[in-house]
């Protein structure tokens, strides 16, 4: 397995992978991508079987503790010397879950964010994958200001 981070070049594979694992309310657009990786894309971590893109993990970094639905919409909201490396996606194909995929771009995320002196990582996430993100020593914070998708998120942070 290849681990890169993303280009212009990659955006098309990213939205086709977003649109596979998310319900359309949640799911990034394909524009929203093309800015994010512009402005960001050395903060996603892309893993590739041979030449197909099957998991990737993406945020941006800030200085803001909290992740608010604004940062979604917002790739100027990047700080590249933030404190916080926040994780807006966890996307693999279907067929490539429970594998251990996520989890190793996960911890490559969590690396990343380590090395480069951050304070932690923070995400939301749905209710089942609290104990998922507790594996990595994500801490959860309860219910998340943030509403994106109109689904009830819970907020959760690795300090290191």
């Amino acid at each position: 397995m290849l681990i890169r981070t993303a280009t212009i070049k990659d955006i098309d594979e990213i939205a086709e992978l977003e649109a596979e694992c998310f319900p359309v309310a949640e799911a990034a657009t394909k524009e929203e991508f093309e800015e994010r990786v512009r402005v960001y894309g050395n903060h996603f971590w892309l893993m590739y079987d041979e030449d197909k893109l099957i998991s990737f993990v993406d945020g941006f970094v800030t200085n803001q503790k909290d992740l608010t639905d604004e940062m979604y919409e917002r790739a100027d909201l990047h700080e590249e010397d933030g404190e916080w490396q926040m994780i807006f996606g966890v996307n693999t194909i279907p067929a490539c879950r429970k594998k251990g995929f996520a989890a190793e771009l996960i911890e490559r995320a969590i690396h990343d964010a380590r090395q480069q002196g951050r304070k932690g990582v923070v995400l939301t996430c749905k209710a089942q994958l609290i104990h998922y993100y507790a594996k990595f020593g994500f801490v959860n914070e309860g219910v998340s200001k943030s509403v994106h998708g109109n689904v009830m998120w819970y907020q959760m942070r690795l300090t290191f």
